[in-house]
C-alpha cells in the first residue's frame, strides 16, 4: 500500500509556472511507477507524465518542452513543474503510482493503483 498527498496547486495566469507536489507515504520502496494526470472539467482523465524507477520519464504532447516531471527518493516525494502554463491545462491534477514491473512509458490510467486526492490548476487567460 501507498498513499499519495498532492499540493502545490492554484490559480495562475497564462504564461505563468507551479510546481506540484506528490508526497508519498507507505511501501515506497516498492514504487515502481509514478504519474500525474489530470482531468478538467467534462473530460476524461488523461496521463501528463510518468517516470520510472530508473529516471526514464514520458511527457503527453501537449506538455512536451513546458512541463517536467522529477522524484526526489529521499524525500518520497514527485514533483511536477508546469511552465509557460495554457488556459487548456486548467484541470485537476492527480498523483499515482505502481508497483508492477514493466514499462513506465504508458499514460495510461490502467497502469496505475493508487491514487491521490488531486489538487486543483486553474490558469486564466
Amino acid at each position: 500500500q501507498v498513499q499519495l498527498v498532492e499540493s502545490g496547486g492554484g490559480s495562475v495566469q497564462a504564461g505563468g509556472s507551479l510546481r506540484l507536489s506528490c508526497a508519498a507515504s507507505g511501501h515506497t520502496y516498492s514504487v515502481y511507477c509514478m504519474g500525474w494526470f489530470r482531468q478538467a472539467q467534462g473530460k476524461e482523465r488523461e496521463g501528463v507524465a510518468a517516470i520510472g524507477w530508473d529516471g526514464s520519464t514520458r511527457y503527453a504532447d501537449s506538455v512536451k518542452g513546458r512541463f517536467t516531471i522529477s522524484q526526489d527518493n529521499a524525500k518520497n516525494t514527485l514533483y511536477l513543474q508546469m511552465n509557460s502554463l495554457k488556459p487548456e491545462d486548467t484541470a485537476m491534477y492527480y498523483c499515482a503510482a505502481d508497483f508492477r514491473v514493466g514499462d513506465c512509458s504508458a499514460l495510461s490510467r490502467d497502469r496505475y493503483n493508487y491514487w491521490g486526492q488531486g489538487t486543483r490548476v486553474t490558469v486564466s487567460s
